[in-house]
């Protein structure tokens, strides 16, 4: 094996075991205590059975509501996020939901009206402010 095909090897070795996934699991803090991550976040049309249905990152305008469905890993207390709906710019819902396990499923919903069409996204916050997750819809 010559030199450039060993360190493009090792280049992609190194890359791909130090980026972190995108469904994180539990972060840890500088002093070590572990915080609540995201392993899962989708927008959908309704929850049946504390699940999501209609799954969807593009959803019709005239769908009235939508929801965000989260699982929260790694908490290691009883603790709480925030869902903070935006649309576009503006912040338009903030709500708080409680944490109380290592593995929570939870939700939040937001009624939209029909001429609200265009770019929305929610921000998943931990009680002191930390942003954990981001993820964008769309209105059509």
């Amino acid at each position: 094996m010559g030199c450039p095909r060993l360190c493009l090897g090792l280049s992609l070795a190194f890359f791909l075991t130090s980026v972190p996934s995108t469904a994180s699991l539990a972060a840890r803090d500088s002093i070590g205590v572990a915080t609540p991550g995201v392993e899962q976040m989708v927008f959908c049309a309704a929850i049946k059975d504390r699940a999501p249905v209609g799954i969807a990152d593009t959803l019709p305008a005239d769908i009235s509501r939508v929801y965000c469905f989260t699982r929260i890993v790694g908490a290691q207390e009883t603790t709480s996020v925030a869902h903070i709906w935006y649309y576009g710019d503006k912040k338009m819902a903030e709500v708080r939901l409680p944490v109380r396990s290592s593995n929570w499923r939870t939700w939040s919903s937001k009624r939209v009206m029909p001429d609200w069409k265009g770019g929305w996204r929610v921000e998943i916050l931990t009680p002191d402010s930390a942003v954990i997750a981001t993820k964008g819809f769309y209105l059509k």
